[in-house]
Order: structure tokens, then C-alpha cells, then sequence
């Protein structure tokens, strides 16, 4: 079960740093051209996804002795972050995708990781983590789906919904319950790698009030085959912890997402403050703007550091899941309420769409329900926190 990403990962800081300049070179030149065009209409960022599978980013924590970049959560939080700032959408499709391949470098077979992990890198082959049902979300035990063993392979029934990447990825890791009767519940989940084909169908597309350009959508399971080889491991009963285990990146990334969309959502209101008049100055002298600016860059730094508390903490292979909880809560928290105050500072012009700041708004609330709603984030810090503190 050991691989590289339970080791401790490493990157020289120049090398970091030169990482993060490609990022940002990228973000000026390719995407602050296209952002807005792409999310009024809806558009699936083709382009983009090409150019981010050049630079790596599908690969981005897998392994180098597998074709990816290896990279510490700290370095993977910093670019999900820089993104973010401008457009927070494009770091779903690849952290949805990366959450699925650490499923696999962390728990699977060395045929798994050999046949699926350097496919998973280059982006030849891509798509995402598929838990969530109708009646099964923030409570996973409660998933309905099943496989079924029948000769050398398993016959899935059942649907998802909500998932990412639903549409344009051809591969998901996918939870079902091999054996509904087992006690307790998650005894008796399964993970497998389920690429696209006959029996596997997606429904509709869901249309959402942010999270624009990335495809989230129904997929629906109808006596689909797949070889046993396919179960995550090797042995039935093991997906519930290898799902839930990824789960810390993905709360890793939703952070550095909440970040992004903190320190953008201050940007933002930073530069119109200084270029709006009233009076007779710009508001950013006026007292009440200077409050609000004071609370947003604390906020967003606050954000920051509990961020990367939880990612080097991640890197050091340790249990982080009361870290990942507290920086994913407290960090999607300052991303709803730094947009809210910039759309304040903006006034009037926030609800026009020749802004950009409505889109950090839509963009931001769901943060608080991704990867696990904030309240259950909330029960997790106060269930760990009790168990390292025992009376």
C-alpha cells in the first residue's frame, strides 16, 4: 500500500518558484483573456485543458516514477490557489481527477498503478471521484449502488449525481457497496476504476448557479461490466477508507481554492477602491471601505496560513484530517464573505457581469458544501480535536 504519496515530498524552492512563475505567466496570457467569455456561456475550457495537461497539471501529485510531477500538497496548494484567484473552476478539473489517482497510487495493485497512473499523468486519460448519489452525499454509508461478482468480473447497477467531470472524463474511481448487507455499513464498499463503456451512461447536465465550464452530471449504471481486476486493491470491503482517505487532498484543494478566491475577491476590491471617487477621493480613504479592506486582507491571510498548516502536514504523512477540515471550513467561509464585502465595495457595479466579481460570489458559496458541507467539516475538527485531547 506504500507508495510515493506517503512519503515526505519535496521541491526546491528556485524550482517552485520557477513553477509558480509559469503559472502566472499562463493565467495573464491564456486565461484572464478567456474567463468571462467562458463562464457567461457555459463553455467547456477545451483549450485550457489541453495547454494544463502540457504543463502538468494532471499529474501533478503523481509520482515522477509514474510520469507525473510529484509535487508536495504545499507546491499543488500554492498553484490551486494562483489559479483560483482569477478562476476558480479550471482547479476542479484537475483536482477531481488527482483525488481519483491518488486513490489509486495510494491503495492500488502495482499492475493498478502501472496500467492507469502514467495515463492518469499525462491526461490521456482523465476524470474524477464518483461517491455522491440522490439519496447519498455528505453520508456515503448510504449509498445505494451496487456490484455484483459474476466469473472474472462485477455487474454495476445503480447512479450517481453531481459528479465532476461527469461528461467530458472518460474514467472515474467509483464507490459502490459489493456486499448491502455488511454491518458496519462501510464494511461492505468497494472502489473501482471505472472507465467509459457499454452499460455506463451519462444523464443530465446540471446547470448551476457558479462553478461554470466545468461539467457536472449524472451517471447512470445499467448492468455495467467490469473486470475484477478493476477493484481498487484487490479485495472487496476496502473502498469507504480509500475514498474518504483522498478526501484530505481534495479538502486541501478546496482550501487553496477558498484561498484563491479570498485573496482575488481582494484584489479586486483593493484596485476599484483606489480608483472609485466619492467626495471628492477615492472610497479606499473613506473609514468605512478601510474596515472592510482590514477584514478581508486578515481574513485572507488567516486563510492562507491554516491552508498550508494542513498541506505540510499532508506532506509529512500524517493524519491531517482535523487540519485539511479546519483550513477547507474556515478558508471557503472567507471566500463567501471577501466576495461579499467587494461586491458591497463595488456597490451597484457588483451585480452588472461586465464585472468580474459577481462570478468570485457565485464561485465561492459553493465551497462551503464541496467536499463535505462545512457543518459536518465543523463535527470532524470537534471529533479529532476530543480524541488527541482526552480527559
Amino acid at each position: 500500500m506504500a507508495s510515493a504519496v506517503d512519503s515526505v515530498r519535496t521541491i526546491e524552492a528556485d524550482q517552485e518558484a520557477a513553477f509558480l512563475d509559469a503559472i502566472d505567466r499562463w493565467i495573464e496570457r491564456e486565461v484572464r483573456p478567456q474567463v468571462m467569455h467562458h463562464d457567461h456561456e457555459d463553455l467547456w475550457p477545451a483549450e485550457l485543458v489541453d495547454q494544463m495537461a502540457e504543463m502538468g497539471l494532471f499529474g501533478a501529485t503523481i509520482g515522477q516514477e509514474y510520469g507525473g510531477l510529484g509535487l508536495p500538497a504545499t507546491t499543488y496548494a500554492k498553484i490551486v490557489a494562483r489559479i483560483s484567484s482569477y478562476w476558480m473552476a479550471l482547479t476542479g478539473i484537475f483536482n477531481s481527477h488527482l483525488i481519483m489517482a491518488a486513490a489509486v497510487e495510494r491503495f492500488g495493485t502495482p499492475e493498478q498503478k502501472a496500467e492507469w497512473l502514467p495515463k492518469f499523468a499525462t491526461g490521456e486519460i482523465r476524470g474524477g471521484l464518483a461517491l455522491t448519489e440522490p439519496d447519498a452525499g455528505t453520508d456515503l454509508q448510504s449509498i445505494r449502488m451496487t456490484a455484483r461478482r459474476d466469473g472474472d468480473g462485477y455487474v454495476i447497477n445503480g447512479t450517481k449525481t453531481w459528479i465532476s467531470n461527469g461528461i467530458k472524463g472518460s474514467c472515474f474511481a467509483l464507490l459502490v457497496k459489493t456486499d448491502p448487507e455488511a454491518e458496519p455499513r462501510y464494511k461492505g464498499m468497494s472502489l473501482f476504476i471505472a472507465p467509459k463503456g457499454p452499460g455506463f451512461a451519462v444523464g443530465k447536465k446540471f446547470e448551476k448557479l457558479g462553478y461554470k465550464s466545468i461539467d457536472s452530471a449524472e451517471l447512470i449504471f445499467d448492468d455495467y461490466r467490469i473486470p475484477a481486476a478493476n477493484l481498487i486493491g484487490g479485495v472487496e470491503g476496502q473502498g469507504f477508507l480509500q475514498a474518504t482517505g483522498g478526501l484530505e487532498l481534495g479538502r486541501i484543494n478546496v482550501a487553496a481554492r477558498g484561498v484563491g478566491l479570498a485573496e482575488g475577491s481582494l484584489r479586486l476590491a483593493t484596485e476599484y477602491a483606489q480608483l472609485r471617487k466619492t467626495f471628492g477621493k477615492p472610497i479606499a480613504q473613506h473609514q468605512a471601505i478601510q474596515l472592510k479592506l482590514g477584514e478581508m486582507v486578515t481574513r485572507a491571510r488567516a486563510a492562507r496560513l491554516l491552508t498550508f498548516d494542513a498541506a505540510e502536514a499532508y506532506d509529512r504523512g500524517e493524519r491531517c484530517d482535523m487540519e485539511a477540515g479546519m483550513a477547507k471550513y474556515f478558508a471557503s467561509e472567507a471566500a463567501v464573505r471577501n466576495s461579499e464585502e467587494a461586491m458591497r465595495i463595488f456597490g451597484g457595479y457588483s451585480y452588472s457581469k461586465e464585472y468580474e466579481i459577481e462570478r468570485y460570489y457565485r464561485d465561492a458559496l459553493l465551497m462551503c458544501i464541496g467536499e463535505g458541507t462545512n457543518e459536518m467539516q465543523r463535527m470532524i475538527i470537534a471529533k479529532q480535536w476530543l480524541k488527541r485531547n482526552p480527559v
